[in-house]
């Protein structure tokens, strides 16, 4: 069979609908890291308390596992702009409230935690209109793109969060997370045509509400073996690497050195996604899945040696890169995936992925109150291992892809 030809990232950036998506969605984590930033600062201002300010930290991730267990079909039934655009206006009337409604403590917590509920849907959506916008190995490339912006939108986010939060304080923050928010709500509602919403070929799902379709089509896609095998080797990996980078502040003692290996962390995981995308074909993408996957894992056992800071930010940086093994998943995602339901499919991958990150955090988080951090992270680093191995027949790619790639 004729080989699949390996896009460029130059034939990316050519097709317009894709330079939109990439625009909102750098302005989307950019912002949304200066959000939260500025909302712990604030909360700490008010409380001055230390538990209080990292829940704040965390509320918008919180809600993940109930957007996603209840309202995923709406990425699917709603049309993907709509969405996209309610999102960002969403997030910028969340910022204004926060910073000068005046709202106590305690409701600035539940206003983030009761939006952050529609977040999934937002982002399934943006997942979803990716591969409608790039076909074949540049739907694959555009994915590798999307996740090197979100490790340098994050560096820029909280170097440019600390210059807000310098200048202007915490609400001043907040206000120009607000007018990034509004920003891309006009990217995408003038830089994107209208596409209609994909549920409407579902038949089997017309007139049920929101919460029992989001049901229905949940076990539909976790029944599916080989979605299901996908699912996993997402989420299963990234929880272990989650785990170990939990106990980085513990096993440096201070948030200065920690963020100095949690930075090369991310760059590290930039650095790997656009080698692999640049420099490996297709189908060696999909080969290198298993061993990519392997080493997300290995350098953490170093820190079972006590590393110093060069060096723990060094294995942090190799291990971080062995996430490029999900490049390989991409596009035998979007096949098993049947289209009408591909919206709710982004999103509980999505989901997955941040639910299994905070439960890996905890548990190495809780390993780490009976041993030294130090083993904990490499203990972390041995489980990602046990994990790859384990996947492998799903890391690996079958011989009909192999042949199509």
């Amino acid at each position: 069979m004729r080989a699949v030809r390996g896009a460029t990232y130059g034939e990316v950036f050519a097709v317009k609908e894709f330079r939109v998506l990439f625009a909102g969605f750098v302005l989307l984590i950019g912002g949304d890291v200066i959000k939260m930033l500025a909302l712990s600062v604030l909360v700490y201002a008010r409380t001055g308390s230390a538990g209080l300010s990292a829940a704040a930290y965390m509320a918008g991730w919180l809600p993940y596992i109930v957007g996603g267990l209840f309202l995923l079909s709406l990425a699917d039934r709603v049309p993907a702009r709509a969405l996209m655009v309610a999102g960002e206006l969403v997030v910028a009337g969340t910022c204004l409230l926060l910073a000068y409604a005046g709202l106590p403590v305690w409701g600035m917590l539940a206003l983030v935690l009761a939006t952050g509920v529609l977040s999934p849907v937002f982002l399934a959506a943006r997942s979803a209109v990716l591969p409608e916008v790039l076909g074949g190995d540049a739907y694959v490339l555009g994915r590798s793109v999307l996740s090197v912006a979100s490790a340098g939108a994050q560096i820029v986010g909280l170097a440019a969060g600390g210059a807000f939060l310098a200048v202007a304080g915490p609400s001043g923050a907040l206000g120009v997370t607000a007018l990034l928010s509004l920003v891309g709500a006009v990217v995408l509602r003038f830089g994107l045509p209208y596409r209609p919403a994909r549920g409407v070929a579902d038949r089997e799902g017309a007139g049920r509400g929101a919460v029992r379709e989001t049901s229905r089509v949940n076990r539909r896609l976790l029944a599916d073996r080989r979605v299901r095998g996908l699912l996993l080797a997402g989420w299963l990996p990234c929880a272990c690497l989650a785990g170990a980078e939990a106990m980085v502040v513990p096993y440096l003692g201070g948030q200065g050195q920690a963020g100095v290996v949690l930075a090369a962390a991310a760059g590290g995981m930039a650095a790997g996604q656009f080698a692999v995308g640049r420099f490996v074909a297709p189908a060696g993408r999909e080969r290198l899945s298993l061993p990519l996957a392997v080493l997300l894992g290995v350098p953490w056992l170093g820190y079972a040696a006590a590393p110093g800071l060069g060096w723990a930010a060094v294995l942090a940086a190799i291990g971080a890169a062995g996430l490029a093994y999900q490049l390989g998943l991409q596009r035998r995602f979007v096949d098993a995936v049947p289209e009408e339901v591909r919206g709710q499919a982004f999103g509980l991958q999505s989901a997955g992925l941040m639910t299994g990150q905070a439960v890996g955090a905890a548990l190495v988080g809780a390993l780490g109150e009976m041993v030294a951090p130090g083993q904990a992270i490499a203990l972390a680093g041995a489980a990602g291992i046990v994990v790859a191995l384990a996947l492998t027949r799903v890391l690996r790619p079958d011989r009909q892809h192999e042949a199509l790639a």
